[in-house]
Parts: structure tokens; C-alpha cells; sequence
């Protein structure tokens, strides 16, 4: 699932060819949302909370949308007068959303979610999320102390529960505990500095949306963006220890996370 640097890069993109600019044709391909239109309204902005993306509208609307597990927003030029083509992706099956202006074409492809609703409701949507370790103003000792809370839960699944902190994946969660030589099975509280370990998160999280293509390492050579996320039987980068993996979490939520036993031991 895609984590909080993609959301953050999708809802960048999505600014630079959607915001401002009236909606010229829209298809809401979405079982509650078939006969909604957007054309002629305008997308104020477009923000990303989490894994979750915002799109408000002039009227005080929001579109909301995640894109799960295999979901993408591919952006076309428009052809003809602010329409998608007849044919490619706009014209296909998983494309669950389609949102043009004149000059662009926004496809929402096989995403896991949808909503219209009004934006002062987006609270019934989202309240159950953590604080968003890449918002602005992101608290790391306020958001600790809801990881310290769950207690003998292992650090691993807490920091992948969206409902403690938002934004951090299996990805973020293993390269950070690398980086913190804790193993992703050790009991939430007896992690030492969460605040650190959350600010370290963030700022990887950061820095990959500021790069080329999704990183934990700042590097965007195949084979390099991790230090030990997918890298299972191979060395460790820093001891040549092969890398390991767990799962965490409980069955059927449980989630990978690799590790270095002994640069993360037990």
C-alpha cells in the first residue's frame, strides 16, 4: 500500500494540473457516486492526510480517495475541449474517476476508495486517524506518547496502525527501526526515544518526496532506495549479516518487516 511520500507526491501533481482550473468533464466511477457530477465546479486545493487524498471543491465539497493496495492518479492531456481521449486509460474499466480541465486529464486508476461529502464532515471519515507524521507542525512527543500507550504491542505494528500514527508503511517502519537498531517485535514501550524514531520517519518520508522516485536512503538507483526493506537473504549493508523478515501484527492484518538481526538484535 502505497505509503505517506507517495500520497504526498500524488497530491503534488494533482495540484499542478488540477487546482485552480474549472472542471471541464468529470466521471465518478464509483458504485455511491455514478451520478454525481464535478463539471464546472473548481478544485480549491488538493492535500494528502496520511495514505488518504483530499480534493476540495469550490462548493465545499471534498473528494476523498485512497489508493490502496493497486490504485494510481495518471495525469493526460487533454484532447479536444477539456475531454480525455476516446481511447487509453480514461476509456478503461479500472479507471474508477476520471477529472479533466482544458488542459488536463486527472485517472483515477483501480482506487481502493471514494467519498463526496461535505468538507466540514471529513471528521466522520478521517477522526479515527493519528497525528500525520508529515503535516506541518507534526508533533513527534505528542505522538509518542500514543505509541508508549499501546504498551507490550509490538513497535512494529503500532507504528504501521493508522490510528496512532498516520502516514508510516511497512517500507518507512522497517528502514526506521533499522536505522534505530531496534527489532521490529520489541514491546512499544521499551523503545527507547519514540520521538527521535517518529522525527526520523518523517524526515525520511520528506526527503523522499523530494526526490526522483520513492527512497529511504535518498538514493533512486534500482536496488539502492532501501537498507533492508525487500532485501531478504541478502547482506546487510552495513555488517553483511543476511537480512532477515518477521511478521508483525495480528493474522490476517499481519504485515512483513524486515530486519538485521545483528544490527537489530533481539
Amino acid at each position: 500500500m502505497p505509503e505517506g511520500d507517495i500520497a504526498r507526491r500524488v497530491a503534488i501533481r494533482l495540484t499542478k494540473a488540477l487546482v485552480g482550473q474549472p472542471i471541464t468533464y468529470s466521471q465518478l466511477r464509483w458504485p455511491t457516486l455514478g451520478a454525481v457530477s464535478l463539471t464546472g465546479q473548481t478544485i480549491e486545493s488538493i492535500e494528502a492526510v496520511g495514505k488518504h487524498l483530499l480534493m476540495h471543491l469550490d462548493n465545499q465539497n471534498t473528494l476523498r480517495t485512497h489508493l490502496r493496495m493497486d490504485g494510481a492518479w495518471y495525469i493526460e492531456k487533454a484532447v479536444g475541449p477539456g475531454r480525455p481521449a476516446r481511447t487509453g486509460r480514461a476509456r478503461s474499466p479500472k479507471a474508477r474517476a476520471v477529472i479533466a480541465n482544458q488542459q488536463w486529464v486527472a485517472i483515477g486508476w483501480l482506487l481502493g476508495m471514494a467519498d463526496l461529502l461535505r468538507t466540514r464532515d471529513l471528521p466522520r471519515l478521517l477522526g479515527h486517524l493519528g497525528p500525520d507524521v508529515m503535516a506541518d507542525g507534526f508533533d513527534a512527543e505528542q505522538a509518542a506518547t500514543r505509541v508508549l500507550a499501546q504498551g507490550s504491542r509490538t513497535i512494529g505494528a503500532t507504528l504501521l496502525d493508522q490510528t496512532v500514527v498516520t502516514g508510516i508503511g511497512t517500507i518507512y517502519m522497517a528502514e526506521s527501526l533499522f536505522r534505530w537498531r531496534v527489532r521490529p517485535d520489541r514491546p512499544a514501550n521499551q523503545t527507547p526515544d519514540v520521538p527521535g524514531l517518529l522525527d526520523y520517519a518523517a524526515s525520511i518520508l520528506h526527503r523522499s518526496v523530494a526526490a526522483e522516485g520513492p527512497t529511504a536512503t535518498g538514493l533512486t538507483t534500482a536496488g539502492e532506495i532501501t537498507m533492508v526493506h525487500g532485501r531478504q537473504h541478502m547482506p546487510c549493508r552495513l555488517c553483511q549479516t543476511p537480512i532477515e523478515v518477521m511478521m508483525v501484527g495480528l493474522p490476517p492484518f499481519d504485515r512483513p518487516a524486515w530486519y538485521c538481526p545483528a544490527c537489530q538484535p533481539n
